[in-house]
């Protein structure tokens, strides 16, 4: 009896098999690994957009994150060493094409096939009832003593902002990597650290409750955040910041470049779906943010160009430990 019980058992699991195999892609759950800390910008948008791609898929999409080493150099790593069978995906950020000239690790960014959701517009915050009221408050007190400065992690794009801003004010702040924008926000609120640049799109709900208040936006415009008002441009100020700023932040997700094509082509037809659904057209008017929605070919130039600028702008400031030469990365035009 326990002979035909396992042979039926047998049969039925080769009958799965093989119906499996005809079935098109995906057929068993999927799993993102954002790279970046719980409750940032890369690890909401991830979740938001991963349940409305799930409704496309027909599968669940499990979010994970695996945080650490050097611009999120632990969870590239452990995604780029398992199959490209679209079944492992990685959430990512513009921030992590720094990985390598930080000694991250050995790749260019080109390994992936990156799908883009959006940007959001950097903007430097204080506690609340901090005692800097003014951006230009802030920078005097650099100048006389030491402040200290969250920006997510060392080399990101947020890190970028904050080097940038100590070159055209001549401040020198106190720098505290943490391992993505919400421990650098937490940071910020339970006054840690004396303020935080990360982009709009993170702090938009810390600003609304009250928990961080925005002395100005690292961006050319002024934004209007609704219960917040006018948040004014560090760059009337500090014009300076005009010569390389701003710049691009891209967020999303991607898949080893090595996956089959009609992989990639039903996971840009589900993310295509995704960002025209009320849910996440709705959070990006709420938040100032941007849609992209590019995948594909312009995606990966988009990441390209990023890498050049992002890493050549490191480069300049002293702040890689590898130059991009040796990745063979272009300078910018």
């Amino acid at each position: 009896m326990k002979k035909v019980v396992y042979l039926l058992s047998f049969v039925l699991c080769i009958v799965s098999i093989q119906a499996n195999a005809k079935r098109a892609y995906p057929v068993r759950p999927i799993t993102n690994t954002v790279v970046w800390s719980a409750g940032g910008g890369t690890d909401s948008i991830n979740r938001m957009l991963m349940a409305e791609m799930a409704k496309e898929l027909g599968v669940r999409v499990n979010v994970v994150n695996k945080t650490g080493g050097v611009a999120g150099s632990i969870g590239m790593n452990s995604v780029l060493r398992k199959r490209a069978d679209g079944y492992n995906l990685v959430g990512i950020s513009s921030s992590n094409v720094v990985a390598g000239v930080n000694g991250g690790w050995k790749e260019k960014f080109n390994v992936w096939s990156p799908f883009i959701v959006g940007s959001s517009p950097d903007v430097i915050s204080v506690p609340y009832d901090s005692p800097y009221k003014t951006l230009d408050d802030l920078i005097k007190a650099a100048k006389s003593k030491s402040v200290k400065a969250a920006a997510g992690g060392m080399g990101g794009i947020h890190h970028i902002y904050l080097l940038e801003l100590e070159k055209a004010t001549g401040a020198k702040f106190k720098y505290i990597p943490y391992p993505g924008s919400a421990p650098s926000q937490t940071a910020t609120i339970t006054k840690e650290v004396d303020f935080v640049i990360t982009s709009m799109a993170e702090q938009a709900a810390l600003l609304r409750g009250k928990r961080l208040r925005a002395l100005a936006m690292l961006h050319p415009d002024s934004y209007t955040l609704k219960e917040v008002g006018e948040i004014a441009t560090a760059f009337d100020s500090y014009p300076t910041l005009a010569e390389r700023l701003p710049l691009s932040q891209a967020i999303g997700f991607a898949i080893n470049r090595k996956a089959p094509d009609e992989v990639k082509s039903t996971l840009a037809k589900a993310f295509t779906k995704a960002l025209q659904s009320s849910k996440v057209q709705e959070w990006a008017k709420l938040n100032h943010y941007e849609l992209s929605g590019l995948s594909g070919e312009k995606a990966e130039q988009e990441f390209s160009r990023l890498e050049s600028i992002f890493t050549w702008t490191l480069d300049s400031l002293g702040a890689n430990k590898i130059s991009p030469a040796k990745f063979g990365i272009a300078k910018p035009n």
